[in-house]
């Protein structure tokens, strides 16, 4: 196992834009998880909770403005649109396709190099961007945008002492999970729709059942998943980024390095950033 010295984060993330991403984390998470906490009786009128698609963007956009605030000078800024508009034309000529994403792996390595809060924000950017190159702006754009976050996020946070084949490994098997968590709850966004919401009663479906006990609907909700995205698109999405991360991942991080040391923003030492 070779050992690398930690690298300087792009993009330090103190407590007040901590703070920021977790709410924004949570909200997310509400978002997502309604249909398993909501309380419903038989015969009651489920909607989403529609708050959460106008909340979500506003956390968002308090979550940029804090990085800004935070050290975010031309040269990061100036990367994350080149990153940004690239994941943007992967994304598009992936196109999800089988499964096949060429977004995800840019994402983790990305997130990997210049830390968990530009990973975040690119996560972000990065589906936002994509939607308006392709016309894919809809009511799934919000659960798109957090999902993605938390996978920059998420490649940030990993451990920063491995390198060389260890790192690409670690990362790796950070992406299959990430590829099939990404899945997972993209389709619990959708889930009660997909099916359609029934009553209490209906035994053997896998549809939303209205005030049914969290664990029954959660049951269903795996079944659902496995048998419609586990097997298929969320595959394609791992084997795909995995790939990518093995053949490109070396020279990527090598290069992403060089523009992390030349664009790296060094605060006070009174301010102390954590990673």
């Amino acid at each position: 196992m070779s050992i690398l010295r930690p690298h300087p984060v792009a993009l330090p993330i103190g407590p007040r834009t901590a703070a920021v991403l977790l709410v924004a984390s949570v909200a997310g998470l509400m978002m997502l998880c309604w249909p398993l906490l909501l309380e419903a009786s038989p015969g009651d009128r489920v909607e989403p909770p529609f708050v959460f698609l106008a909340l979500l963007p506003l956390v968002m956009v308090v979550v940029l403005a804090e990085m800004g605030e935070g050290g975010m000078d031309s040269r990061v800024l100036a990367v994350l649109g080149v990153l940004s508009a690239i994941n943007a034309v992967l994304r598009g000529l992936g196109a999800g396709t089988a499964g096949i994403e060429l977004v995800f792996f840019l994402l983790v390595l990305a997130g990997r190099v210049f830390g968990a809060g530009f990973g975040f924000v690119l996560g972000c950017t990065s589906l936002f961007a994509s939607a308006l190159l392709t016309a894919g702006v809809g009511p799934w754009l919000p659960f798109q945008m957090i999902c993605a976050a938390w996978v920059g996020m998420g490649a940030g946070l990993l451990p920063r002492r491995f390198g060389g084949r260890a790192e690409i490994a670690m990362l790796v098997a950070y992406a299959v999970v990430a590829s099939y968590l990404y899945g997972l709850l993209m389709n619990l966004s959708s889930w009660p729709f997909a099916l359609g919401i029934v009553v209490p009663g209906h035994e053997g479906s896998l549809a939303y059942v209205a005030g049914a006990p969290v664990l029954e609907n959660a049951h269903r909700f795996l079944v659902y998943t496995l048998l419609t995205s586990t097997g298929g698109w969320d595959t394609g999405r791992a084997v795909t980024t995995a790939i990518a991360i093995v053949v490109l991942g070396p020279a990527i991080l090598t290069t992403l390095r060089r523009a992390a040391r030349r664009a790296v923003v060094q605060r006070e030492p009174a301010g102390h950033a954590v990673r």
